[in-house]
């Protein structure tokens, strides 16, 4: 499946590194195709976290790739290198596939890659992606976005899922299977599964939506609706979508919707609820809308989801 070029420069990211050396690095066992040839391009010596890193090339092998992998790097908030942006676009230029893991994704957005294009990032770092590129359509709920011969990924174990997805699509579901055997995890997760983030919540006491978010936590079984808020809140309905938009980023319904959600993962995840009491519970009203929302916002459905974390705790694979 030919050259995998993982482009490094100072202050990489040492996790999402790693992770890509051992899935590219070497084949599981019995298989039949020939493995990648992985090589490591960068500009010289790099400092990899705490560690000092002699590439195999420089930035210009990367056009010779087949496959570039940029993993994210520490200092989101700096404009990447220009020789790293400018090697990441000459090698896509070439006809590479280009992929991106983590905070790797400003690079792609730097080198005009994701224009127009959909794609994620670490949850942490998504506005600024969309703030500093806003031609990119960034998704924050997902672990990974294939556009074919571009591809970005979430933080930490989305990069693994994505790297999973790349020997999926080259060298089918067993080899992927067998390298997430041996690396000791899930041998698939849909990219459109939801990444795991914390609620927002205003940090100021003074904030207006300070009381009004625990207070919706606390009454997630009940039917409510954006007057509801509005009226606890003793605002106007626009007004208090106007705080919801400037501090949580989404709308009243939306972040409402969130929690629901949020909600019915933890139920699954701890209990032996049947779906339709916990779609009772967190105000679905009926199984049926729970499991349509929850597909759709998570990407797989509830009895899925609550596989998943069982075999996880009983070390089942």
């Amino acid at each position: 499946m030919g050259t995998v070029a993982l482009a490094v420069t100072d202050g990489m990211l040492h996790f999402e590194l790693s992770l890509a050396y051992e899935v590219f690095g070497a084949g599981p066992s019995g298989t039949a195709d020939p493995w990648y040839d992985l090589v490591v391009c960068g500009p010289g010596a790099v400092r990899v976290g705490r560690f000092r890193l002699e590439p195999d090339h420089g930035l210009d092998r990367l056009p010779h790739a087949d496959t570039v992998i940029v993993p994210g790097w520490a200092d989101a908030d700096q404009d990447p290198p220009a020789d790293l942006v400018d090697a990441v676009r000459a090698a896509h230029e070439a006809g590479a596939r280009v992929a991106s893991l983590c905070t790797g994704a400003f690079v792609l957005a730097a080198a005009g890659l994701l224009d127009g294009r959909r794609a994620t990032t670490h949850w942490a770092h998504t506005r600024a992606l969309a703030a500093r590129h806003p031609r990119v359509t960034v998704d924050p709920d997902v672990l990974y976005v294939d556009n074919g011969s571009v591809l970005t990924s979430a933080g930490k174990a989305a990069a693994m899922d994505l790297c999973l997805h790349l020997v999926r699509l080259d060298h089918g579901s067993a080899a992927a299977n067998a390298v997430a055997r041996r690396l000791v995890v899930p041998p698939h997760r849909a990219g459109g599964q939801a990444q795991f983030v914390p609620a927002p919540v205003p940090a100021r006491e003074d904030h207006p939506l300070t009381d009004l978010l625990p207070w919706v936590i606390e009454r997630l079984d009940r039917p409510l609706t954006v007057e509801d808020l509005a009226r606890r809140a003793n605002m106007s309905a626009r007004n208090l979508s106007r705080h919801f938009r400037a501090a949580t980023g989404t709308t009243p319904l939306r972040w409402l919707l969130t929690q629901r959600i949020r909600r019915a993962q933890e139920l699954l995840e701890t209990g032996d609820d049947s779906v339709e009491a916990i779609a009772a519970a967190t105000g679905m009203g009926t199984a049926t809308t729970l499991r349509r929302h929850f597909n759709r916002t998570v990407g797989v459905p509830p009895d899925t989801y609550r596989r998943t974390f069982r075999d996880a705790r009983s070390g089942t694979r």
